[in-house]
């Protein structure tokens, strides 16, 4: 398989995954209270936003090089 074919497809799998997950989620442990032999901790949830944009780039930027990887044969 051909790298620009390989890469297009990697973003079209991208894209697919920024339409259908919206964000990436994480989940971290904090200290709250942290006094001598007593500690507190909190999971917090953190987001990180993925805008549609991301997607739609990723989109075409794939079907660009899967079908001038696929024409350059």
């Amino acid at each position: 398989m051909k790298p620009y074919t390989l890469i297009g497809i990697i973003l079209i799998v991208v894209a697919v995954a920024a339409f259908g997950y919206q964000g990436i989620s994480y989940t971290s442990r904090e200290k709250v209270i942290d006094l001598g032999p007593l500690q507190m901790t909190a999971e917090k949830t953190k987001t990180i936003p993925l805008s549609p944009i991301v997607g739609v780039v990723a989109l075409i930027g794939g079907l660009v090089l899967l079908v001038g990887g696929s024409r350059k044969s």
